[in-house]
């Protein structure tokens, strides 16, 4: 049973701003794309068999690729979670980072400036970087918080609704709620950046964000004893 404590503390709080980054990411694949998903993987494995039924391979094979980019991150960043950051819980953050970088960069020596649409290659850099950055919050070697599986939000925060209506209290649910607004939030800023820059630009602006997110959490005191 969560209390209001562990609802708003550093931790929760940090989870909010990471989950708006992940909502802008996605955003920007959505807004700036032939329609790719970065955080939405179950998407993206229907689409991955769909697309043979619908005669579009392509859209098949880059959904199958985007997935293996996915949990590419995943296990990248929990390998260097325990080898090199075991005394930086959110360290992935930074290889989120440098995965944005490498795609603005890719964007960048590909189309210039001045591209609308973002092919696929920094997508695949994008999506990487998405599945690191859930790999943040870890507790006895599983994903505590999973930041852009908004699925799974939906379902905690269902059951702990249930679990308030039986006698329970709001802090069984609320901390899921924000967790889920935060990731809206995201998307409607990204949305609205969206209206006024192009692809290229998204990038820039989202791995800014991540540069100044990773720079916040990866200097700050982490009182977290090291991983086992």
């Amino acid at each position: 049973m969560r209390v209001a404590s562990e609802i708003f503390d550093s931790e929760a709080r940090l989870s909010w701003v990471l989950a708006v980054l992940a909502g802008v990411l996605g955003a920007t694949a959505y807004t700036h794309s032939d329609g790719y998903f970065v955080t939405f993987m179950t998407g993206n494995a229907q689409r991955a068999v769909l697309g043979y039924f619908r005669a579009d391979v392509v859209l098949a094979v880059t959904a199958g690729v985007l997935l293996l980019c996915f949990v590419a991150g995943v296990v990248v960043a929990s390998m260097c979670r325990r080898r090199f950051w075991s005394t930086h819980p959110h360290g992935p953050i930074v290889l989120t980072t440098w995965s944005l970088l490498a795609a603005t960069v890719l964007d960048i020596i590909d189309e210039g400036w001045e591209e609308t649409n973002l092919d696929f290659p920094p997508i695949m850099l994008v999506v990487f970087g998405v599945g690191a950055l859930n790999t943040s919050f870890v507790k006895d070697g599983e994903v505590s918080v999973p930041l852009s599986y908004v699925t799974g939000t939906l379902v905690k925060m269902g059951q702990g609704i249930e679990r308030h209506i039986a006698g329970g209290k709001a802090a069984e649910w609320l901390g899921y709620f924000l967790l889920l607004a935060s990731f809206v939030v995201g998307a409607a800023l990204g949305g609205c950046i969206s209206l006024v820059v192009n692809g290229t630009w998204m990038l820039v602006v989202a791995t800014l964000v991540c540069a100044l997110t990773t720079a916040f959490t990866y200097f700050h005191t982490d009182r977290r004893a090291p991983l086992d």
